[in-house]
């Protein structure tokens, strides 16, 4: 093996010519490494240049820190070494590090305790998880959006209709996407939108609409994702609401519409109980709920609840 010889320092200056010191910090590092990993070994430098085909004079301006070295000879004499070359070059002490020493005997334990590791390592605890994402469900007219916008205000944080985002993605109404696509097609655009969600906002107000609890999965990823809070009312309240928003829809032509409501929040208010906190609108004014959902928030997010 040809032995490299040329100890010139080649990289500790910038294009100014002046020693660049995040570099000549750097070299010292690993020289100092170099020549304590050499000495721990018992390791004399001609017998290392022997190894490792790096000329005994430039391992010793390695050592001083005051020669440069390529990845490619690093290498080399940390093979040589039998030492690892990111131990020469990483932030923390190979003798010292608390977290090298860790990652050593992951690498030498057997598949089974690797794997339980992993599982340890990747289960997050719900708070961490749900960071400070509140997510208001309930039956159309309980009051998530009129809510969900002043408390997000309050605690100054984004506030999100999970519908505008389906909106977005689609480029239509949600309407015309339940009439080209159906109910299932729905669906899937709203498990897509809430995914993005997740992955984009760590603190926001979210409002869902009501029939998101109906679909297991993608309930399951909110109730883990955010800290879920059902914002309810009686039936004649939803009605009375959704009406004073100038929507006739609902009674239309529909005599049994009050019934059918009634239904569907009996069928899932066993759903909706799984939520992780209620907020009983009936007979509230709005700055009353506010100040309720305040209170819920602020043990969620640990955010200062305004006087």
């Amino acid at each position: 093996m040809n032995k490299i010889t040329n100890g010139k320092n080649l990289a500790t200056s910038n294009a100014s010519g002046t020693v660049d010191p995040m570099i000549d910090q750097l070299m010292k590092q690993v020289g100092e490494r170099v020549r304590k990993a050499r000495e721990i070994k018992g390791i004399p430098r001609r017998a290392l240049s022997d190894a490792s085909g790096v000329s005994p004079r430039y391992l010793a301006q390695l050592e001083s820190g005051e020669g440069n070295i390529s990845i490619g000879l690093l290498m080399r004499v940390a093979t040589a070494l039998d030492f690892r070359i990111e131990w020469l070059v990483g932030p923390d002490d190979p003798w010292t590090s608390e977290s090298l020493r860790l990652v050593d005997l992951y690498q030498s334990a057997n598949a089974d305790v690797r794997a339980k590791v992993q599982h340890l390592l990747n289960t997050p605890t719900p708070n961490n998880q749900r960071a400070q994402r509140i997510c208001l469900v309930g039956l159309r007219g309980a009051g998530k959006s009129t809510l969900g916008k002043r408390v997000s205000a309050e605690l100054g944080l984004s506030f999100v209709e999970l519908n505008s985002e389906i909106e977005d993605q689609s480029g239509m109404p949600v309407n015309e996407v339940m009439a080209l696509y159906g109910q299932e097609g729905y669906r899937k655009l709203e498990a897509q939108a809430l995914e993005r969600i997740i992955s984009t906002h760590s603190r926001l107000v979210l409002a869902v609409a009501g029939g998101i609890v109906a679909e297991p999965e993608t309930y399951s990823t909110l109730l883990r994702h955010f800290h879920t809070i059902w914002i309810k009312a009686s039936p004649q309240e939803h009605m009375d609401r959704v009406r004073a928003q100038g929507d006739t829809r609902p009674m239309a032509g529909n005599p049994e519409a009050m019934e059918q409501l009634r239904s569907i929040l009996t069928s899932r208010e066993i759903l909706y109980d799984r939520a992780h906190a209620q907020l009983d609108t009936s007979g509230q004014t709005i700055d009353a709920s506010l100040q309720g959902l305040l209170q819920i928030a602020h043990q969620f997010t640990n955010a200062e609840t305004p006087k």
